[in-house]
């Protein structure tokens, strides 16, 4: 297909043509946008080599009956609405990984972004959250941690 015959079908179709810009700009915009945003999404595997190779911090958002329920081994349960980056849990921890996990992945950007802004050097949020790793077929433990 050359130039002259992709014209004439953004002519021919242009409700098809004006889709197919709108979701490279969208497309585009996204991937701009996580270079930006201060933290990497990791998913459930490059978590558990995370949490083996450097001590990660696992930091779960959820509220305490859904942790108690299950939860990544190791995680320490810091409710949203209590979450703050000076937080005696993660005091100490700004030269560490620390990886912030939720429900679905929502809710860690936020608290990824604000942990990031407090000076965290290795910030992380897992992508999908506990569904995503429950999905991956990977362990959880129930009680307090």
């Amino acid at each position: 297909m050359n130039l002259e015959e992709l014209m004439a079908f953004a002519g021919r179709h242009p409700l098809l043509s004006i889709g197919l810009a709108v979701l490279t700009l969208a497309i585009i915009g996204n991937e701009i946008a996580q270079l930006f945003r201060g933290f990497k999404l990791l998913r459930p595997a490059a978590l558990t080599a995370l949490i083996n190779r450097e001590n990660a911090l696992v930091v779960d958002l959820r509220p305490a009956a859904d942790f108690e329920k299950g939860h990544i081994p190791g995680a320490k349960n810091v409710l949203m609405s209590q979450f703050d980056p000076e937080n005696k849990k993660l005091a100490g921890a700004k030269a560490l990984p620390v990886v912030v996990v939720c429900k679905d992945g929502q809710a860690s950007s936020g608290a990824a972004r604000r942990l990031k802004k407090a000076g965290f050097e290795h910030v992380y949020a897992l992508d999908g959250g506990i569904a995503g790793w429950q999905q991956a077929d990977l362990p959880l433990v129930k009680g307090r941690g």
